[in-house]
């Protein structure tokens, strides 16, 4: 297999990246990625001398890169996109460039090249808010927020893609990621790090919102199964399928951590927040025989270790970047409910 892979050089795209290339099957990973807040080419310096390993900057919405990059390729599994909800809301543009523009670039460049397959990663935040029961495949779409809208139309065009082009195309939307080397902004290694520095932790609403938790390594050996054994015009739904409050994990970790409860802090709630996440998970274990093999409970403490023993890593991020501190205090300005 020869792969494209864009935004590998994001959270899941590296560590995706990083099970490829144990594939004796895969002769070449190509690994495109703009670089932007969220990219970090430490995540990969391992491969940076291997033969089947090149690395690319790179923008997927840049029609003469990507016919170049696509033709070199079989198969395309596109991570590229901006996925902070909370981002998506300060400003949504950025979202429609890269998850909508991007995406229909991509699509482009796979019909000319005549590709084997593309892999569209998506999101459980599609489906919106489930008050009861789990999403399907089969679910109506209802997002709220500009990021899961940009989502959800770069689902539609990628499966209108197989409709009317034939383009051998599969769709999967995950839960919520977690792991080492995920940005310090999104919730977990926020916290995590907020109270190894005894920080206050930023909690939105009443923390009652339930969110469903898949390990990244999970997630790739569903991408990887997909890749291999997924049906054309597919969609497949790739979660754990047990649903968490999001205050019940935020004292989870601060035991994990030997931190006070006292830390967590209710703030202003932000807009449009989703209430529950939920997807059935029975098409990937009826069709590809995949399951998820890390419990929360167990993930979530090796991931407060592994934060406690990489500030080297994460520590740079919140100290220098001053985008970052932009960020914070924009979205924590409500503060204490």
């Amino acid at each position: 297999m020869k792969l494209l892979v864009t935004g590998g050089a994001g959270f899941i795209g590296s560590h995706f990246i990083r099970r490829m290339m144990r594939r004796r099957d895969v002769e070449r990973i190509i690994n495109v990625d703009k670089l932007t807040y969220a990219g970090h080419l430490q995540n990969l310096r391992e491969f940076a001398g291997s033969p089947r390993y090149r690395f690319v900057r790179g923008d997927i919405a840049s029609p003469s890169l990507m016919n170049r990059l696509v033709a070199q390729v079989d198969i395309v599994i596109n991570f590229a996109a901006e996925t902070h909800v909370d981002r998506s809301i300060q400003d949504a543009a950025p979202f429609l460039h890269s998850n909508v523009v991007g995406v229909h670039v991509l699509l482009e460049a796979a019909r000319a090249a005549k590709i084997r397959a593309f892999v569209q990663i998506s999101t459980d935040e599609v489906y919106g808010s489930i008050a009861r029961g789990l999403a399907t495949e089969k679910s109506l779409l209802a997002p709220s927020s500009p990021y899961s809208a940009s989502k959800a139309a770069a689902d539609h065009l990628v499966l209108s893609y197989h409709a009317t082009y034939g383009l051998p195309v599969m769709v999967t939307r995950a839960a919520n990621n977690y792991g080492p080397f995920q940005y310090p902004e999104k919730f977990l290694p926020l916290f995590i790090t907020h109270a190894l520095e005894n920080e206050a932790l930023p909690l939105y609403g009443d923390g009652r919102n339930v969110r469903d938790w898949l390990h990244v390594s999970d997630h790739c050996s569903g991408i990887e199964a997909v890749v291999r054994r997924g049906r054309p015009g597919a969609i497949y739904n790739i979660g754990a399928q047990r649903g968490f409050e999001n205050i019940a994990v935020a004292r989870m970790l601060l035991k994990q951590l030997h931190r006070p409860a006292s830390l967590i802090q209710l703030v202003t709630d932000r807009p449009g927040h989703d209430r529950r996440y939920a997807m059935s998970i029975a098409k990937m274990r009826r069709e590809l025989n995949w399951f998820p093999s890390i419990r929360f409970e167990d993930g979530l403490a090796d991931l407060a270790d592994w934060y406690r023993l990489h500030a080297s890593w994460w520590r740079p991020i919140l100290e220098k970047s001053k985008q970052y501190k932009s960020y914070y205090r924009k979205q924590y300005a409500g503060g204490r409910r």
